[in-house]
């Protein structure tokens, strides 16, 4: 398992915004209205989610309709955090009409620090919808040959390992929403996981956009990610934002 969720109760330190997932994303779409590329692909993207293809070399493996769109994708996945939560595994909750279920929709309506986890913007990125459904619930990790499933897009997922490969330009980016959610959350990242990520934060070090993104999501949630804070910032301040 990649990731253990330690603490139920260590989200007083993160974010305390009070967002539902639905009020985060749309945060999130007048956050990114100024910067508006997709996170694996580097795509435009316009006003309405609508991705350009042709501004990243995308084409479509298998599902075009999802993939003429963004979707906000969770870097540590919804499943990660929430499946081993008991409103994740038994039906606790029930409809209007009194049906009983479970799972992440049980858990984001009755669990605090799920909600929490669930709507926190360090941790929610614009994906291409086709990427972040093949992407799903895998872990990131490194797969041998770079074959383009996706047109010129740099990712790569093995189906049958369960891994995605991002391009070099966002693996820092990965491995620092880890970190934070791993710091903030109580979260344990395995040992393999966390060699992979320590490389990736070194090779990829934090940009302009990454500092200002951050700044952004601050002031929305009152709390910030500590792994981008900790870099020489000041010394980026004058940078342009890519």
């Amino acid at each position: 398992m990649l990731i253990a969720l330690l603490s139920s109760s260590a989200h007083a330190a993160g974010n305390e915004s009070g967002n539902s997932f639905g009020k985060a994303k749309k945060e999130l779409e007048k956050m990114y209205q100024d910067h508006r590329l997709t996170f694996y692909a580097g795509c435009e993207y316009g006003k309405k989610g609508h991705v350009n293809g042709k501004s990243c070399g995308y084409k479509a493996r298998k599902n075009e309709k999802r993939g003429r769109k963004i979707e906000w994708e969770h870097v540590v996945p919804a499943w990660a955090f929430g499946h081993a939560l008991q409103c994740w595994q038994n039906k606790v909750c029930s409809t209007s009409k009194g049906k009983p279920y479970k799972g992440r929709k049980c858990c984001g309506k009755i669990d605090a620090t799920f909600q929490a986890m669930e709507s926190d913007m360090f941790n929610l990125v614009p994906a291409i919808g086709e990427l972040n459904g093949d992407r799903s619930n895998f872990r990131y990790g490194m797969i041998a040959g770079e074959s383009r499933a996706y047109g010129e897009v740099d990712f790569e997922v093995d189906f049958k390992q369960r891994v995605a490969e991002p391009a070099e330009a966002v693996r820092g980016d990965i491995a620092r929403i880890y970190f934070y959610m791993e710091k903030t959350y109580g979260m344990k990242i395995g040992k393999k996981d966390r060699r992979l990520f320590e490389i990736w934060n070194r090779q990829d070090p934090v940009d302009a956009w990454e500092i200002e993104r951050n700044l952004r999501i601050a002031a929305i949630q009152g709390n910030s990610n500590p792994f981008v804070d900790s870099t020489s910032a000041s010394a980026r301040s004058g940078a342009a934002i890519q």
